[in-house]
């Protein structure tokens, strides 16, 4: 039997956890940036939580020549 182990239910209670670990930063007004698609949900959820600006970074996966699934890094416009 294949048994998966997660601290989180799903990303929105990962969002949640987290949300709760950056409360002190509240004050100081961040951005919370995330990165699709499975970080979206996660920053969303940060956002909402504290209450603060919330947008994307688009990025492409730099993947390795031999395996595109894998990759070593990513690039962005900026």
């Amino acid at each position: 039997m294949n048994v998966r182990w997660s601290m989180f239910k799903n990303r929105k209670d990962a969002g949640e956890k987290l949300a709760k670990a950056l409360e002190k930063y509240k004050a100081e007004n961040p951005l919370i940036l995330a990165i699709p698609r499975g970080g979206v949900e996660v920053g969303l959820q940060v956002a909402r939580k504290l209450k603060v600006d919330f947008s994307l970074i688009i990025a492409r996966k730099l993947p390795f020549p031999d395996n595109p699934e894998a990759g070593f890094g990513a690039i962005a416009e900026d």
